[in-house]
């Protein structure tokens, strides 16, 4: 094993859990739609005008990059060995 392969799973592994913890620190989402149709709530609010700054919003977009980097660093770790071993 090389010093990179091993940094890859370091950083495979560090990713994984951050992604675990994010994920479980989410809210679980509801049917705000029947909410809406009995209420008569509607997008307009002030919830609904600044959704994209909001807790919920900004871990989904921490676990979006945290997927993204999953995926690059998953492949990065697997295409490494190919080019070292020769």
């Amino acid at each position: 094993m090389s010093i990179l392969e091993i940094i890859g799973g370091a950083v495979l592994l560090l990713v994984c859990v951050l992604i675990i913890i994010i994920c479980l620190a989410q809210e679980q989402k509801s049917q705000d739609s029947m909410t809406a149709a009995l209420t008569g709530a509607s997008a307009d609010s002030f919830y609904g005008k600044n959704e994209g700054r909001t807790k919920e919003a900004i871990l989904g977009k921490i676990t979006r990059f945290l997927g993204i980097i999953l995926f690059i660093v998953t492949l990065a770790v697997n295409i490494v060995p190919l080019f070292t071993d020769k």
